[in-house]
């Protein structure tokens, strides 16, 4: 048998991580009640899912099997994504609103063609990879946007909206106070003023 190539962790790497995004990610499809999540997610496992086929497939074109593991810890996201909680909750939680598109910094794929020895359909394979994973990115920013935005733009809005509603109810408290005043203050027509009316 011929020796594994240098990059033969990254492609191993690479298909298992897929996995268990796609198990994640599907989790949460089957539990999704908002239709842009469950279209948005729905892609995106799909690709997972393709990814982690494709390198796997392309580990056993290169003479070797794939060694099955998990690579990364999704215990507490499953958590949060097989809960009974909103599709809100379950972004917010997970800290989806706070992601951005572009950073300014390094992503963690730019480093993949760093090894000069991968072969011409490895690299292929690769790069389609990278293109559908930062597309990928870009798909849950603009989903977690918009259900922020439905949700009144989150709980900062929420606790400005309660402050206002505070300050509008101390004005309408204001108001009547000073309409009691006013009433009370009114001449009648014999020229007396009323008398404040009493409960």
């Amino acid at each position: 048998m011929t020796d594994k190539p240098s990059y033969f962790g990254m492609l191993n790497a690479i298909a298992n991580a897929e996995r268990q995004g796609y198990e994640y990610l599907n989790a949460w499809c089957e539990r999704a009640t908002d239709p842009d999540v469950k279209a948005t997610f729905t892609t995106v496992a799909t690709r997972e899912h393709e990814h982690s086929l494709a390198f796997a497939k392309r580990i056993d074109e290169l003479g070797f099997e794939l060694e099955v593991g998990d690579v990364l810890d999704f215990t507490k996201q499953m958590e949060i994504v097989t809960s009974d909680c909103s599709d809100y909750e379950k972004a917010d939680a997970l800290g989806l609103f706070e992601r951005k598109v572009d950073t300014g910094e390094r992503d963690i794929f730019a480093g993949l063609f760093d090894d000069q020895t991968i072969d011409i359909q490895t690299g292929a394979l690769l790069g389609r990879y990278i293109a559908e994973e930062r597309d990928s990115g870009r798909m849950i920013v603009a989903c977690a946007q918009a259900l922020k935005a439905r949700h009144g733009g989150g709980r900062e809005s929420s606790d400005r909206l309660d402050v206002l509603d505070q300050k509008v109810d101390a004005v309408c408290s204001a108001v009547e106070r000073l309409t009691e005043l006013v009433t009370s203050q009114v001449p009648s027509k014999n020229g007396k003023r009323k008398a404040k009316a009493t409960t």
